[in-house]
């Protein structure tokens, strides 16, 4: 079968693309953690700003790092034969700890807000993060529902298949507007009354503007990646199926 050049050379094997992958969802957790840490004061238990700092740290590590770890664990080849349930098991699993994750990052901006008195849920990047884990724990119920448990039909699984592949990059996207949106907001926040304001651009404005394109950016690469037709496991009933996998480049 012949391919096109230019088709051939962005044919991108999938292995170095999750070296770079991980790369850069290891350098988003470690933006996030060196801002609350050098600029915002490090972290905390106590209710104080310190406490607050854990909340963007968690959302980014779960909701978008481990979150999209786990959405890609079908596109990997050694998933495509042998039994499905490890790579469930391990696909449930990756999902649930970016939820507890997420789960522990709004308890410290509740707690922070309490212990102050600033109400909750005022913002549009509060509405959009709590639509987004709720929206997530949804998803993952349904899942565990349809694909782990065994008395669901073949038929409903089916069935909910597209829907569940659609919603988990939904949730994907909204993760990443909902943690950029509160880069934002938090920015417009702190860089006043006795700072150099964000229109100035200081220092922590650039590295935190930075840190909101290196999440678009993982986000992109993971919707690229599960959009990706030459990465996608065959389906049980497909001819492609029973072949192996081509060995990883």
């Amino acid at each position: 079968r012949s391919h096109h050049p230019v088709a051939e050379m962005l044919d991108l094997p999938f292995l170095p693309f999750c070296v770079l992958l991980g790369g850069l969802g290891f350098v988003c957790v470690a933006f996030v953690s060196a801002w609350c840490q050098h600029w915002r004061g490090g972290f905390a238990l106590d209710g104080s700003a310190q406490t607050f700092n854990w909340h963007p740290v968690l959302m980014v590590t779960g909701m978008v790092v481990l979150y999209g770890a786990a959405a890609l664990v079908y596109r990997l080849p050694s998933t495509w034969s042998g039994p499905k349930l490890p790579w469930k098991v391990l696909h449930g699993a990756l999902a649930l700890a970016a939820f507890g994750l997420a789960v522990l990052g709004l308890a410290a901006v509740f707690r922070f807000h309490n212990d102050h008195g600033t109400p909750n849920m005022y913002s549009l990047h509060s509405w959009l993060g709590l639509a987004t884990v709720l929206l997530f724990s949804c998803q993952w119920l349904a899942g565990f529902s349809a694909f782990l448990l065994p008395w669901a039909p073949a038929w409903l699984r089916a069935l909910y298949k597209p829907v569940h592949v659609f919603f988990g990059s939904t949730i994907l996207m909204l993760s990443v507007a909902s943690c950029v949106s509160g880069i934002n907001e938090k920015l417009f926040f702190s860089l006043k009354n006795g700072t150099t304001e964000y229109k100035r651009l200081p220092a922590e404005a650039v590295f935190a503007n930075t840190l909101g394109l290196l999440i678009l950016l993982f986000g992109v690469l993971v919707l690229g990646a599960l959009a990706r037709p030459s990465w996608k496991r065959p389906d049980a009933d497909s001819p492609d199926s029973c072949q192996v996998p081509a060995p990883l480049r």
